[in-house]
């Protein structure tokens, strides 16, 4: 079997991912995947109007 040959700008980065993270992911149904992901944008707008609560206070 012949491999592709490898990029080396890819394989730097490679170095940082936390392949697990995608295997833990990957063991999640979709539906499971979907409510993981409008938890994360639920908070990510928490964040933002906590933010913009704290600018205006300050």
């Amino acid at each position: 079997m012949v491999q592709p040959s490898r990029d080396p700008v890819v394989e730097v980065y490679k170095r940082d991912v936390d392949r697990t993270l995608f295997r833990e992911n990957l063991k999640l149904t979709p539906e499971q995947r979907i409510l993981k992901l409008q938890d994360f944008v639920a908070f990510t707008y928490q964040l933002r109007a906590a933010g913009r609560l704290a600018r205006r206070s300050s």
